[in-house]
């Protein structure tokens, strides 16, 4: 895989944190990593963004932002309240490609969940992993309710004839409830795509090298990890 879609299953759910351990994961694995966000909104241009947030934590990898608008809403919207031009799915497949190559992985990091739109047309990020004909990298909740936007956003890439690489837990909990254990059998199930991974809560806050010598052991080997799946989690060991 050279480029990789990674979307949510709704807003703060943990999709940078997690594009900052998949970054770091294949460094780690000596590949070369560039980020691009096609919008980000919700950050002034004196402000560190989402690009900004991976690199620190993951380290050195390329990062590309394609524009940026203050207010903390979906692309179209923010774009459309600044005056200025949204970004269009050819302009972020075009950016992509570029990246691709010159770089061993590309992750296209998206803003919100699959279909938020990216201007007055309608277009979504779905729309650029299909001009990229890339795979999706979901990333969920751990706990209630995220079963139902899991099998939603699945669904919607289906219908779109594109494929689920797999499932991510944002956050996982140091003591997890019933919902959250049950979710570890449930979510690949509602995704139809294996779970790759599960990210402790509050590893955006670990100092970066702890965070990038951590993050192997967070993901899947599809995702250049070593993580072996939930046994662990069920007993909160992470």
């Amino acid at each position: 895989m050279t480029v990789l879609v990674v979307t949510g299953t709704d807003t703060e759910v943990g999709k940078t944190v997690v594009t900052a351990a998949v970054a770091a994961a294949a460094t780690a694995a000596h590949r070369t990593v560039a980020v691009l966000k096609p919008a980000q909104t919700g950050v002034t241009p004196d402000e560190p963004g989402d690009i900004a947030e991976v690199q620190r934590l993951a380290g050195p990898v390329t990062g590309r932002e394609l524009a940026r608008f203050p207010d903390p809403l979906a692309p179209g919207t923010a774009a459309r309240r600044a005056g200025r031009a949204p970004v269009r799915p050819r302009e972020a497949e075009r950016a992509a490609a570029r990246l691709a190559a010159d770089h061993d992985l590309v992750l296209v990091e998206g803003a919100g969940g699959l279909l938020v739109r990216f201007d007055e047309a309608g277009s979504t990020l779905a729309d650029v992993a299909g001009l990229l004909a890339a795979p999706v990298l979901l990333v969920a909740r751990a706990g209630l309710g995220t079963l139902n936007v899991t099998a939603l956003t699945a669904e919607a890439l289906r219908a779109r004839g594109l494929r689920c690489q797999g499932v991510v837990i944002g956050s996982w909990p140091a003591d997890p409830g019933l919902a959250a254990r049950c979710n570890l059998a449930d979510l690949p199930e509602a995704a139809g795509a294996p779970l790759l991974g599960a990210i402790p809560e509050g590893a955006g806050a670990l100092p970066p090298a702890e965070f990038r010598a951590a993050a192997t052991g967070w993901l899947a080997p599809e995702l250049n990890g070593t993580w072996a799946g939930p046994a662990g989690l069920v007993a909160g060991r992470g």
